[in-house]
C-alpha cells in the first residue's frame, strides 16, 4: 500500500538510523524500525495510504509499544518532525480516551445485562451481540457528532445516551435490576420498544425519553453524571445522529451490518485506530504493563521493609465524574447573578460597575457558545452555555471573596477603580471558566504524569476572551487564595497555566510585558532592572493582591504591601504615566513580581536539568545560572516568541563549551525530553528570524551566540562576571502536603489532607472509609463521635504538651509557633498567624500550634542551603 516515493525516503531514513550513534535498538529491531520509518515519512509527505492499525498489525506491535519505540528511535533531533509529533499526540489522546471508555463500558454492561438470560431470549440476542451493537454504535456516534476526539467527559455522556437507548430496546428478561423494572414499566405504559413503519424515530424516541426518564436517571446517578447535561446531549446530538445514520431496529436491536458498514467507512477515512478491536481484546490495543512498584505510595514509607499502604488509582472516568460533582457541589449555593453583598459593593463605588459587569457577562456568553461549538461541534453549543454558566457562578463567588479580603486589609468599601477595570473582570471571568473547562477536560491517560493537551485546553480560553496571557497571569494567585474549595487538581492546573505563561505565552509579540520592561528601562536609564539581582536570594512574598497587580505601578519604597486606596486613580501597567517632571514614575508591582517568579521557575528548571547532566561539575551551575539570568534581565528580546527552556539549554551549552566540558546538544536534548511537562517542539522548532524556524542548535549558532559571544567568553577569562545570587526557593504557595505528617513530641498523631472520595452520590465520604488502619480519625468539620474519642485525644495532646515542656527544661529552647494551620475557615487571612478565631475548638488550636512547631523545626534544618523543595514542586 505504500507509494514509491514514501518507500525510497523511508529506506534512506532507515539507513541513517542504522548508522547513527546509539543505534543499537534500531539494529536489534530491524522490522520495527522499518515500520516506524514508513510511518514517519508517510506523514511528512502527506501520503498515508494505510491505517495506523494496519501498520501495527504488520509490525506485531501494540499502540503503547509503538509510541515508546518511536521515542527511542528519535536519537537525533531531526528524526521525528513536529508534524509527526502532532500526529502521534493526537493518536495517543484518542487511544487513552477510548481505552478508558471501553473498560468503563464493559464493566457497566456487566451491571446491566444478565450473563445467562432465560431461555425465552433468542440466541441472536446474546450478551456478546449486545456489546457489539452498543460499542460500534457509540464509535459511530462519537465519530459523526464529535469534532474533538479527546474529550473524555462529553464522550462518556454520549456513551450513556447509547446505553439508555439500547436498554429501552432490550427485552426485560435480559436485564438486571433496576433496569428490568424500568423497562417493564415503559412497556406497561404502552411505549413500544420497536418503531412502526412510517413513525418518526426522532419523535418516538424523544417522546419516550420525555415521558419516562427512569433509565437515564439511574445511569446518571450510578455514574455521578449531571442529568440535565446528559439529556441535553441526547436531544441535541444523539437523536439527530440516529436520524442521519438511518439506524433501523430489528428484534429490539439495530441491525449490526448497517452500523458496521458506516463505521468501516469512517475508520478508513480517518486512517487511525480500529476501535472495534477492543471487543476482541486485541493485543495491539493492550496497555503497557505497569510494575506494581510504580503504583502510588506514601512518600514517608520508602523503606521496602515497611508495610506499604498502596492507594489504588481511580479510573479516569470515575476521577473525572468526581471532580465535576465536587465542583457542582461547591457551586450549588452560588447564583448566576451578583449576590446582595456584591450589589452592596457595587453601590459603594464612585462609578457603579453593575451594568457593565452584567453586560460583559452576557456578551461573553454568546462568544463562548460560538467558540465552543466551533471546537466541539455545532450541536454542542448548549453544553458550552451550561459550562459557561458554572464559570459565571464561580466568577461572582470569587469576586465577592476577593472584595471581602480587600475590605479587611484596607478598611475601605469603595473599590470603584478595580471594579471598573475591564481587564481585571475579563481575566477573573476567564480564570473561573478555565477552572470549569479543566474540571470537565480531565486527561484520560494514567500512564504519564504530564497533562495531555486537548483542543479546549489552556490557552484556548485566552483566544475566546481575547485576553493577553500576561494579564491573565495577574489574577491566578489571588484567585486560588480567594477560593479555598478548589480541588488539589485545579490548584495544580492553575499553577501549570501560570508556568506556561511565564515560560512562553507572556513573551509573545504583542504582549504588554515588553512595554512594561521598556518603561522600566526608561525610568532611570538603562541601569534600571525589571527586578534587581539582589532580591533573588530573598524569600518571595505572597502578600500582593489582584488589585496591586491590575492597578500597578503602585510600588513605593516607604510603604510595605499596603496597596493603594482602590478608589484612587492609578496608572495601568501598559499605559505611560502622566506625572509632574519632578516625580519619577513608580515601579510596576506586576512586572517586579513577574520577574521574581520567572527567575524562580528558571532556576528550578536549570537545577533539575543540571542534576541530570552535570552533577560531577557543581562549580558550573552558578556560572550557567549567571548567564541565564543575565540573558533574561538584559537581553530579554531573545525571549520574544521563544521559550524559557531554549535560553536555559543554550546557556548550559555555552558555559560548557567555554569551560571545555564535553556536553553536546544532543545529550542536553535527550535529558531535557525526560523532564516533566516538556514538549519536543521546544528544541525542534525555534524562531531564528521572522517566520523562519529551525532546531535549537541553529538558534544557538546564528542568534544566541552572536548576541552573547562577548559575555560568554568572559567566563573563560581571569576576570569572569560577578555571579548572580541563587534564588531563594520557597515551597509553592499553592500546594499542600500529600502525605500524613507526624505531630512532634512522639505521639502517633498525624495530619493529612482529606483524600478525594471515590463516589459523590451520597455526598462526601467519611475519611474513616479511606484509612482503615487508623486508631482514631477525625475530619475537621465532621462530627467527632463519642465523648470517649474526645477524652483520648485530649489525653494524647496533654501528653504532647508536657513532653514539649520537659524538652525545653532539659536545655533545648522550644521553637516559637509560626503561622496557625488554616482549616479553610472563611475570612481568615493566611498571613495572620497570631490570632485564633473564637469558634475554634481547643483541639484545632493545639493541633495548629504543634504543626507550626514542626514546620519551624523543619525550616531550621533546611537553612544549611540544601533546600530540596525544588523537587517537591512536581
Amino acid at each position: 500500500k505504500v507509494s514509491e516515493s514514501v518507500r525510497e525516503k523511508a529506506w534512506k531514513k532507515y539507513e541513517s538510523l542504522s548508522a547513527a550513534d546509539g543505534a543499537l535498538a534500531c539494529n536489534k529491531k530491524k522490522k520495527e524500525t522499518w515500520g516506524v520509518c514508513i510511518f514517519i515519512v508517510a506523514i511528512d509527505l502527506d501520503e498515508v495510504t494505510f491505517t495506523f492499525t494496519e501498520l501495527l498489525k504488520n509490525m506485531n506491535m501494540s499502540v503503547c509499544t509503538f509510541f515508546q519505540f518511536l521515542k527511542e528511535v528519535d536519537v537525533n533531533m531531526d528524526t521525528v518532525s513536529t508534524k509527526v509529533d502532532s500526529t502521534v499526540s493526537r493518536l495517543k489522546k484518542k487511544y487513552d480516551v477510548l481505552f478508558a471508555l471501553y473498560h468503563k463500558f464493559e464493566r457497566t454492561c456487566g451491571l446491566i445485562y444478565l450473563e445467562q438470560p432465560s431461555s425465552e431470549i433468542s440466541a441472536e440476542l446474546s450478551s456478546i451481540l449486545v456489546l457489539k451493537n452498543y460499542w460500534i454504535t457509540f464509535l459511530l456516534a462519537k465519530g459523526k457528532v464529535l469534532q474533538v476526539e479527546d474529550d473524555l467527559v462529553i464522550s462518556f455522556q454520549l456513551l450513556l445516551c447509547v446505553l439508555d437507548y439500547f436498554i429501552k430496546l432490550s427485552p426485560p428478561a435480559m436485564l438486571k435490576e433496576p433496569y428490568k423494572s424500568s423497562v417493564s414499566a415503559v412497556t406497561v405504559n404502552g411505549s413500544a420498544r420497536t418503531p412502526r413503519r412510517g413513525q418518526s424515530r426522532s419523535s418516538r424516541t424523544a417522546k419516550q425519553l420525555d415521558t419516562d426518564t427512569r433509565i437515564i436517571e439511574i445511569l446518571c446517578k450510578e455514574h455521578d453524571c449531571n442529568l440535565d447535561e446528559v439529556k441535553n446531549v441526547y436531544f441535541t446530538s444523539f437523536i439527530p445522529f440516529l436520524n442521519s445514520a438511518g439506524i433501523v431496529a430489528s428484534n429490539g436491536l439495530p441491525e449490526v451490518e448497517v452500523i458496521l458498514k458506516q463505521y468501516e467507512e469512517l475508520y478508513l477515512k480517518n486512517k487511525d485506530i480500529d476501535s472495534r478491536l477492543f471487543l476482541n481484546h486485541d493485543e495491539t490495543l493492550q496497555p503497557a504493563v505497569v510494575a506494581c512498584s510504580q503504583l502510588e505510595r506514601t512518600p514517608l514509607k520508602n523503606n521496602p521493609d515497611e508495610e506499604i499502604n498502596i492507594i489504588l488509582p481511580q479510573t479516569p472516568v470515575r476521577a473525572a465524574m468526581n471532580n465535576i460533582q465536587q465542583l457542582i457541589m461547591i457551586l450549588n449555593s452560588a447564583t448566576d447573578k451578583p449576590s446582595d453583598t456584591l450589589i452592596m459593593y457595587f453601590n459603594n463605588c464612585t462609578v457603579n460597575p453593575k451594568d457593565s459587569i452584567l453586560k460583559r457577562v452576557e456578551s461573553f456568553d454568546h462568544v463562548f457558545q460560538k467558540k465552543f461549538a466551533e471546537a466541539v461541534g455545532q450541536g454542542w453549543a448548549e453544553i458550552g452555555s451550561q459550562r459557561y454558566k458554572l464559570g459565571v457562578r464561580l466568577y461572582y463567588r470569587v469576586m465577592e471573596s476577593m472584595l471581602k479580603s480587600e475590605e479587611e486589609r484596607l478598611s475601605v468599601q469603595n473599590f470603584s477603580k478595580l471594579l471598573n477595570d475591564n481587564t481585571f473582570h475579563t481575566s477573573l471571568l476567564a480564570c473561573a471558566v478555565e477552572v470549569v473547562m479543566a474540571t470537565y477536560g480531565r486527561n484520560a491517560s494514567q500512564s504519564d504524569s504530564t497533562s495531555t493537551e486537548t483542543d479546549l485546553a489552556f490557552p484556548w480560553i485566552l483566544n475566546v476572551f481575547d485576553l493577553k496571557a500576561f494579564d491573565f497571569y495577574k489574577v491566578i494567585e489571588s484567585f486560588i487564595r480567594a477560593e479555598p474549595s478548589l480541588t488539589r487538581e485545579m490548584i495544580k492546573h492553575l499553577e501549570h497555566c501560570e508556568h506556561r505563561i511565564m515560560e512562553s505565552l507572556a513573551w509573545q509579540s504583542g504582549s504588554p510585558l515588553f512595554d512594561l520592561i521598556k518603561q522600566s528601562k526608561e525610568r532611570e536609564g538603562q541601569t534600571d532592572q525589571p527586578e534587581p539581582t539582589s532580591s533573588l536570594n530573598t524569600p518571595l512574598q505572597h502578600n500582593h493582591t489582584a488589585a496591586d497587580l491590575y492597578l500597578s505601578p503602585v510600588k513605593s519604597p516607604k510603604k510595605k504591601a499596603s496597596g493603594p486606596p482602590l478608589s484612587a486613580p492609578s496608572t495601568p501597567d501598559a499605559q505611560p504615566a502622566v506625572i509632574p517632571q519632578t516625580q519619577k514614575p513608580q515601579k510596576s508591582t506586576s512586572l517586579s513580581l513577574f520577574y521574581k517568579k520567572v527567575y524562580l521557575l528558571a532556576y528550578r528548571r536549570l537545577h533539575t536539568l543540571f542534576l541530570h547532566l552535570l552533577s560531577e561539575h557543581p562549580d558550573l551551575e552558578p556560572l550557567i545560572w549567571t548567564l541565564f539570568q543575565h540573558t533574561l534581565q538584559n537581553e530579554y528580546e531573545l525571549m520574544r516568541d521563544r521559550h524559557l527552556d531554549q535560553i536555559m539549554m543554550c546557556s548550559m551549552y555555552g558555559i560548557c563549551k567555554v569551560k571545555n566540558v564535553d556536553l553536546r546538544f544532543k545529550i542536553i536534548v535527550s535529558a531535557y525530553k525526560e523532564l516533566c511537562n516538556t514538549n519536543q517542539e521546544t528544541f525542534k522548532r525555534v524562531l531564528i528570524r521572522e517566520e523562519q524556524y529551525d532546531s535549537i542548535i541553529v538558534f544557538y549558532n546564528l542568534v544566541f551566540m552572536q548576541k552573547l559571544k562577548t559575555n560568554i567568553l568572559q567566563y573563560a577569562s581571569s576576570r569572569p562576571p560577578t555571579l548572580s545570587p541563587i534564588p531563594h526557593i520557597p515551597r509553592s504557595p499553592y500546594q499542600f502536603s500529600n502525605s500524613p505528617r507526624r505531630v512532634p513530641a512522639g505521639n502517633n498523631i498525624y495530619i493529612s489532607p482529606l483524600k478525594s472520595p471515590y463516589k459523590f452520590s451520597d455526598g462526601f465520604q467519611s475519611p474513616t472509609k479511606m484509612t482503615p488502619r487508623s486508631r482514631f480519625l477525625v475530619s475537621i468539620g465532621e462530627s467527632f463521635g463519642t465523648s470517649e474519642k474526645f477524652q483520648k485525644i485530649n489525653q494524647m495532646l496533654c501528653n504532647s504538651e508536657s513532653q514539649l515542656k520537659r524538652s525545653a527544661e532539659v536545655g533545648a529552647a522550644a521553637p516559637k509557633p509560626l503561622k496557625r494551620l488554616r482549616f479553610d475557615i472563611e475570612g481568615q487571612d493566611e498571613a495572620d498567624g497570631s490570632k485564633h478565631l473564637p469558634q475554634e475548638s481547643k483541639f484545632q488550636q493545639k493541633l495548629a500550634e504543634m504543626t507550626s512547631t514542626r514546620t519551624r523545626m523543619q525550616k531550621q534544618k533546611l537553612n544549611d542551603g540544601n533546600d530540596t523543595s525544588a523537587s517537591e514542586e512536581k
